[in-house]
């Protein structure tokens, strides 16, 4: 049954402008061609023995040479332990469309680029494990918002450009970021939509900047919280069902729909799944959502804002076809967003995985439709 969802926020607002040239990007360096029974012992006067299964089994298995990931908690190579994240600015037009090398991502955020063109969105992909992208995007310009939102991960954001309100934010000492000069492909659409972020330039871009590929002294520490066992949220005050989630993007109409084959959200945009290109058309899909109410401020008249980061406000956590009423906060440019379950301010435990996050709109909050 669809389900209207009411909600309410307060923010802390703030406005940094800064000022520069328009958007622009590096000149690509090279041409890419695209990818295309348990017996219960007899008794004895011994003393009584502990059976196998009533010993205290181990907390955590162990897998040697790998280690639990600090984004999502799966099994990776060990190796990858203190490596920074990437954070790439992927764009969202239908025209962009398809995308590749985006089931790679660990999170994916989308939130609002413009006020213009039916609140069109952009995406902004955090990758770990980054030695293995052959091809990702196409990539764009960043926007202010991201890099605050990329600064909790300690990454290096990876965009072309961007207008001049991002100069300022770009400036923070926070910030390492690649802009421009990547791979350009041959695909008959315009050159904007062409470029793409590789291993190979990516390592060179890296060390021609001198910055470090593990966390530096601004990683603010692991981000998330992860469930020991699977999650069932239908045990929790207010759990609804939740199948879909419709979120309030004209544009694209974003849509998240449960499978219960794999227990994941698969991504849906334009009316259709969301499919990698790279990868045999994989879906995009997810073990965990969160979606933030967040209101924003229009820096011009022509569709440029910087969402009210800074602050605290209500959202969803969603997993395993149920969701749950849950408030966010950020104290700092470089602090992790923390949510909570509302009513008792318990921090939220994921589920091993996957996260997608939204950051909608404020104003439009209440024209979110779950199922």
């Amino acid at each position: 049954m669809k389900k209207k969802v009411l909600a309410a926020i307060m923010a802390a607002a703030f406005i940094l402008a800064g000022c520069g040239e328009a958007e622009e990007g590096d000149s690509p360096i090279q041409t890419l061609d695209p990818v295309i029974i348990d017996e219960t012992p007899e008794p004895t006067s011994e003393p009584p023995q502990e059976s196998e299964e009533e010993q205290v089994p181990e907390e955590e298995e162990n897998r040697e040479g790998m280690y639990r990931s600090e984004i999502t908690n799966e099994w990776i190579d060990e190796s990858l332990k203190n490596q920074r994240p990437i954070a790439v600015m992927v764009d969202n037009e239908k025209i962009a469309l398809p995308h590749f090398g985006l089931t790679e991502a660990d999170v994916v955020y989308e939130i609002m680029n413009s006020t213009l063109n039916g609140r069109i969105t952009r995406l902004m992909v955090i990758v770990k494990d980054w030695g293995k992208i052959q091809q990702m995007g196409s990539i764009r310009s960043t926007r202010s918002s991201n890099i605050p939102l990329a600064a909790e991960w300690n990454a290096v954001l990876c965009h072309d450009g961007g207008p001049f309100y991002v100069d300022e934010w770009i400036a923070r000492d926070y910030m390492d970021n690649l802009s421009g000069g990547f791979d350009r492909i041959t695909n008959g659409k315009d050159y904007e939509f062409t470029e793409y972020v590789t291993k190979d330039t990516l390592e060179k871009k890296l060390k021609e900047k001198g910055y470090s590929t593990e966390y530096n002294s601004h990683y603010p520490g692991e981000h998330f919280q992860f469930s020991d066992t699977e999650i069932d949220l239908s045990g929790e005050a207010g759990a609804v069902d939740c199948t879909e989630i419709q979120l309030p993007f004209p544009h694209n109409k974003s849509t998240l729909k449960y499978n219960e084959g794999t227990g994941t959200y698969d991504y849906y945009e334009y009316g259709e799944a969301h499919l990698d290109a790279l990868h045999d058309n994989a879906p995009l899909t997810f073990e965990n959502l969160l979606i933030q109410s967040c209101s924003f401020s229009q820096l011009d008249d022509g569709g440029y804002m910087i969402y009210n980061l800074i602050g605290s406000g209500t959202g969803y956590y969603i997993t395993d076809g149920k969701a749950i009423e849950v408030n966010w906060s950020k104290t700092s440019e470089t602090a992790p967003t923390v949510f909570t379950k509302k009513g008792t301010n318990e921090e939220v435990q994921l589920n091993t995985g996957k996260i997608y996050i939204s950051l909608v709109p404020s104003d439009t909050w209440n024209d979110i439709v779950i199922k």
